[in-house]
């Protein structure tokens, strides 16, 4: 048997000990003094993964089927973030340079740029 495989075995032999004697863990505690605790990792959030951004507030399609004054007024509402979220929610950002800009009213005239386009796909195959 190798060391490695006695030496966890002994500690977990102690720990179990430990669970079952309460004098014996006072006595582990004193000797190992206080052991700050180790902090835990946040659990994830299920159905997204840890590197995508939250989900979007809104979705512009919709909203500007309202018209695009009310898309702009309910996307001025909104933070740097919380527009960059729609921006990466609905893939409005092909080239990779939107989630760079940092003033909002540019961002806006962008959402509102793809939102018509996309709102308006197909529009000539509709019958009115």
């Amino acid at each position: 048997m190798k060391l490695r495989t006695k030496l966890l075995d002994l500690a977990k032999a102690v720990a179990d000990a430990a669970d079952r004697d309460p004098e014996l863990a006072s006595r582990l505690s004193e000797i190992f003094g206080a052991v700050p605790a180790v902090p835990k990792r946040p659990e994830p959030v299920p159905g997204r993964a840890k590197n995508r951004r939250p989900a979007a507030v809104l979705d512009p399609v919709v909203v500007v089927g309202e018209g695009e004054d009310a898309l702009r007024s309910q996307l001025s509402a909104l933070s740097l973030d919380q527009l960059r979220d729609v921006v990466a929610e609905y893939g409005m950002d092909q080239g990779k340079l939107v989630m760079k800009w940092k003033d909002p009213v540019r961002i806006i005239d962008r959402i509102v740029e793809i939102a018509v386009a996309r709102a308006q796909k197909g529009h000539a195959f509709r019958s009115e």
